[in-house]
């Protein structure tokens, strides 16, 4: 039997609420609770610019493509249920 000593498995919700600030100094990721996050960007919230940054954040952060993430509710709101998967 092989050991896996450096497999790490990450379990992660499939949807997130996120919270949105657009337009700020740093780009960041907290997590508030259990499957709620605060995300600040430094894009402006027009044209679909915050959200296309808060995507490419969110995908950095859990280490996934940019296409596995989409927005399912809130896409001109700054509260946003998110969709990883």
């Amino acid at each position: 039997m092989a050991a896996f000593s450096n497999v790490r498995v990450v379990i992660m919700p499939s949807k997130l609420w996120i919270t949105v600030k657009p337009q700020s100094k740093k780009s960041e990721v907290k997590k508030i609770s259990e499957g709620e996050y605060a995300v600040s960007v430094n894009a402006p919230a027009r044209e679909g610019k915050a959200n296309e940054a808060v995507i490419e954040l969110l995908a950095r952060h859990f280490s996934v493509p940019k296409s596995s993430i989409r927005i399912i509710r809130g896409q001109t709101a700054r509260r946003k249920l998110i969709e990883i998967g």
